[in-house]
C-alpha cells in the first residue's frame, strides 16, 4: 500500500475521513483495491461532511513534497527554538544497591515547522490535525543520563499539528536514569536525582532546547508510598563538550525526594533498639543461673541479621547507613558487656582460697557503688546504716581461733574446778574441741571470704547494668537526632 494509501487509513480510522465506500473511488485512486468486510462498517455522520474530504486534501498537499529527514526552518543559519515540559506521573522503583531511578514521564515537546503550515479558511475551517509523529520532523531530545539496559526512546504516539505550523508532541516514557544515592542517613535520608534531556545530534546553534516551566509539572503525580517528593525544579544549561567547539544546550529537572520513614523504624530500628535494652539486663541475671553469656551472645546474633538485611538493600559505597552505625555501635556494647560478664562471673565464683577482699575494694565497691547502686543484703535496704566491716569480724574470728579452750575465761573458771568433777582436764577431749572449733572458724571465714567476692561481684553487674541502660539511652537518643 502506498503511502498516502496508509495515511488515509489512518485519518479514516480517526473520524476524519469517511469510510471506504461513502465516496466513490476514494481507494481506487490511491491504488488500493478495497477489501470485502465481513460486517458492514457503520460510520458518523460526521464522517461523510465536508471537513473529511478537506482533511483529506490538507494532508496531501502538505506532505507531497515534505520530507522528514531535514530540519524544518526557512533560514538554515537559524537555530529551532524547541520547547520542553515534562510531567511526573509516577516513581515506579528507586533501586539504591544499583543507583538506578524508574519513572514514568510525560514528555511535551513543542516546536515551529515552516513547512507545514496552511490557510485554515482554504480547508474549511480546519485549524490543527493529528497525524503519526513518524510522518514530520522530530527533534532527537533523549534522556542523557539513562540507565537502561535496552535504551529506547519515546513511544510513537501523534502529534498535533496546527495551521500556524507549530507541533505538539506528546509522548509518555518510563525511564530509568542514574541517581548518585547517598545513604548516610538512611532510612532518614533524602536524595536528589537528575533528569537531563537534550538534543544528541543537533548543537545549540541548530536547536535551542528551553524549558517551558521552571519545575517539572505534578499535577497528576501518584503518590509513591516510599518516597515523598518535595519539588522538581528546572534549569537550562550549556555545556561545552570535549569533542565538539560547539555548544550543546540542554534541560535538567532535579527531583527532590525524601524517604517516608515508618516502614523502616517499625521493621528496623525499633527491633534494634528493644533488642538493646536487653543487653544490660544480662548484667542483673543471677551468676548462678548461668545464662548471663547466652543472653549476650543471643542478642549479638540478633543484632547482626538486622545488620545483614540493611547492608543487602544498600549500595556498597564507603558512607556507612545512620541506623547502619547504630547496630555496629550497639554490638560494640554488647561485646564489652558479655567480656564483662565473664569477667564478673570470674569474681562471682572465686572459691575458698582465694585471697580476702582489697581495702580500696572493701571500700570503694562494697561501701560507696554498693549504696550508689542500692545493693544491700536481705532484709537491708538503701537507707539503711551499713553495718560493720566484715574484716574486722573476720579478724576477730581468725584471732580466735589460735586461742586454746583451756586459756582466757574459761581457763579461770577450770583452775577452779575440781579435779574430779571436770571433763576440761582431759587432754585428748580438749584437743579434739579445739581441732573441731578450729575447722568450724575456718569454714566460716572462708565463707566470709566467699561472700565478700560474691558481693563485689553483684555490686559490679548493677553498676555496670545503670552504665550500659545509660549507653542505650543516649546512643537511641544520638541516632533519632541525627535524623531530625
Amino acid at each position: 500500500m502506498e503511502p498516502a494509501a496508509r495515511l488515509c487509513l489512518a485519518l479514516c480510522l480517526a473520524g476524519v475521513l469517511p469510510a471506504p465506500g461513502s465516496l466513490p473511488g476514494s481507494w481506487a485512486s490511491l491504488g488500493a483495491a478495497p477489501r470485502p468486510l465481513r460486517a458492514p462498517l457503520r460510520v458518523s455522520p460526521g464522517c461523510r461532511g465536508a471537513p473529511g474530504r478537506f482533511a483529506y486534501k490538507l494532508l496531501h498537499d502538505l506532505f507531497a513534497n515534505y520530507s522528514s529527514a531535514l530540519r524544518p526552518v526557512e533560514d538554515t543559519d537559524r537555530a529551532l527554538n524547541v520547547t520542553l515540559k515534562v510531567t511526573l506521573a509516577q516513581i515506579i522503583d528507586m533501586d539504591e544497591r544499583n543507583q538506578v531511578l524508574t519513572c514514568y514521564l510525560w514528555v511535551r515537546q513543542t516546536w515551529l515547522d515552516a513547512h507545514l503550515t496552511w490557510d485554515k479558511d482554504e480547508y474549511g475551517g480546519i485549524d490543527s490535525i493529528r497525524i503519526p509523529s513518524s510522518y514530520v520532523w522530530r527533534p532527537d531530545i533523549i534522556l542523557y543520563n539513562n540507565a537502561d539496559e535496552h535504551f529506547g526512546g519515546s513511544m510513537e504516539t501523534n502529534v498535533v499539528l496546527r495551521s500556524d505550523g507549530h507541533i505538539m508532541w506528546d509522548s509518555p516514557a518510563i525511564t530509568k536514569s542514574s541517581c548518585k544515592v547517598d545513604v548516610s542517613y538512611f532510612p532518614f535520608d533524602g536524595q536528589r536525582c537528575r533528569l537531563t534531556f537534550g538534543s544528541w545530534t543537533y548543537n545549540g546553534n541548530q536547536i535551542d532546547l528551553r524549558n517551558q516551566l521552571d519545575s517539572g509539572d505534578l499535577t497528576d503525580f501518584v503518590e509513591n508510598v516510599e518516597w515523598e517528593v518535595l519539588g522538581m525544579p528546572a534549569t537550562r544549561n550549556v555545556v561545552t563538550y570535549g569533542c565538539c567547539s560547539e555548544p550543546y544546550p540542554d534541560v535538567t529537572y532535579t527531583l527532590l525526594l525524601r524517604r517516608r520513614a515508618s516502614f523502616y523504624i517499625f521493621n528496623l530500628l525499633l527491633p534494634c533498639i528493644m533488642v538493646s535494652f536487653l543487653a544490660p539486663l544480662g548484667f542483673y541475671l543471677p551468676a548462678d543461673s548461668g545464662e548471663k553469656v547466652s543472653l549476650g551472645v543471643t542478642v549479638l546474633l540478633a543484632l547482626t541479621v538486622f545488620q545483614l538485611l540493611v547492608a543487602e538493600s544498600m549500595p556498597p559505597s564507603e558512607s556507612v547507613p545512620l541506623i547502619g552505625k547504630y547496630y555496629i555501635a550497639t554490638m560494640t556494647m554488647i561485646t564489652a558487656s558479655t567480656a564483662l560478664t565473664i569477667f564478673i562471673m570470674n569474681v562471682h565464683h572465686c572459691g575458698p582460697g582465694a585471697r580476702p577482699v582489697p581495702p580500696w575494694a572493701r571500700r570503694l565497691i562494697l561501701q560507696h557503688l554498693a549504696r550508689l547502686c542500692c545493693v544491700r543484703e536481705v532484709g537491708e535496704s538503701c537507707k539503711s546504716p551499713p553495718r560493720a566491716p566484715a574484716g574486722r569480724a573476720a579478724a576477730g574470728d581468725a584471732g580466735g581461733a589460735g586461742q586454746r579452750p583451756g586459756e582466757g575465761q574459761m581457763g579461770t573458771e577450770v583452775r577452779g574446778c575440781p579435779w574430779d568433777h571436770c571433763l576440761c582436764h582431759h587432754d585428748a577431749l580438749l584437743r579434739n574441741v579445739g581441732y573441731l572449733a578450729g575447722c568450724f572458724r575456718r569454714h566460716r571465714a572462708n565463707q566470709r571470704r566467699t561472700g565478700e567476692w560474691k558481693k563485689v561481684a553483684k555490686v559490679m553487674d548493677r553498676f555496670f547494668m545503670w552504665v550500659f541502660f545509660l549507653m542505650v539511652f543516649l546512643m537511641s537518643v544520638l541516632v533519632l537526632g541525627n535524623a531530625a
